[in-house]
């Protein structure tokens, strides 16, 4: 069975191991981790014809550097606007590529995006922790973080013949200057200019950004109402305000519960985009009904689904 064997020569924070993450295990309170960027991720293991949740690397701002030591497989980078170097050689994200025993691959930042996603086409070994083997950002837990000098081995790797292959970029990859929300489930804390405000100025991104979620700047979102709540499940996507009145975007890593009240929803499908932009920038909420966010989601899924299936057909004529 062939493989390649590479070598971690750099690696920033946040840059983990992910696959579509560890279903089921909220119940535990165990968050469900999985990559950021769900449709960046889909993308590179739709190209190279792997399952949808094999396993793979997201790759932060920090950026990160590798040297093929051994074999030769095929890899797609996706997500964001980040930069991919290959022995010297700049391509754009959105690529697949071969590299064989003594190339050398840095994947860094460019001029937007958050996160990006590199796969292989082959079994990237990796060891599950709970079923999966999705990285929690704040304990570490599932196939952890890569540091400088970790070695890493894909199995059953394939090649893709011929020149590097370009990925058409999505229209819902870049970030996005409004994103769908549902108000509530807790919109009754808020007095009606407070949901005003919310819904008409807008907010900049902090630098508490991790994993977890997102703090925003902008209007004082004080809840109206005494903070007694019970703690309940918590969603991905939830917009929660907390006593100093400061809303935050709980993301991929979200806690399983929380007792502080959510005004309101990003619609699922609207996410991906969001947790593209950075600290420092500016994003308004628009609210719509659970119906028009019903709409949205089968927009995007069905829109999604044809340009992963063109996404097949291209990684299959390379093969």
């Amino acid at each position: 069975m062939s493989e390649a064997v590479f070598t971690v020569t750099a690696a920033g924070p946040h840059v983990t191991f992910q696959d579509a993450g560890r279903a089921g295990m909220m119940r535990f309170g165990v968050p469900t981790s999985g990559p950021m960027d769900r449709s960046s991720f889909a993308a590179v293991q739709a190209v190279l014809g792997n399952a949808p949740g094999a396993a793979a690397i997201e790759i932060s701002p920090g950026g990160l550097s590798l040297r093929c030591k051994q074999g030769e497989v095929t890899l797609a980078v996706a997500g964001g606007g980040f930069q991919v170097v290959l022995d010297g050689s700049r391509h754009g994200a959105w690529t697949v590529l071969t590299l064989r025993a003594g190339s050398e691959l840095t994947v860094r930042p460019g001029f937007w995006g958050c996160w990006t996603y590199l796969a292989f086409a082959g079994d990237l070994q990796v060891t599950p922790w709970l079923g999966s083997v999705s990285t929690h950002g704040p304990t570490g837990l599932g196939g952890g973080r890569l540091a400088a000098g970790q070695a890493l081995t894909v199995s059953a790797t394939r090649v893709l013949r011929g020149p590097p292959l370009r990925m058409p970029l999505p229209a819902w990859a870049r970030p996005p200057a409004e994103v769908p929300v549902v108000l509530g489930p807790q919109d009754r804390f808020f007095a009606p200019d407070t949901i005003a405000a919310f819904l008409r100025e807008p907010f900049t991104l902090s630098e508490a950004y991790d994993r977890m979620g997102v703090r925003l700047r902008g209007p004082s979102l004080r809840p109206a109402a005494a903070l007694d709540m019970p703690s309940e499940p918590i969603a991905r996507g939830s917009v929660q305000v907390s006593g100093d009145a400061v809303p935050t975007v709980l993301l991929a890593d979200h806690q399983s519960t929380g007792g502080y009240p959510k005004i309101a929803t990003v619609v699922s499908t609207a996410l991906d985009r969001f947790v593209q932009l950075r600290s420092r920038q500016r994003v308004a909420f628009r609210a719509v009904s659970a119906r028009e966010a019903i709409g949205l989601a089968r927009s995007h899924h069905m829109a999604a689904q044809r340009y992963l299936e063109g996404l097949r057909r291209l990684g299959a004529k390379g093969s």
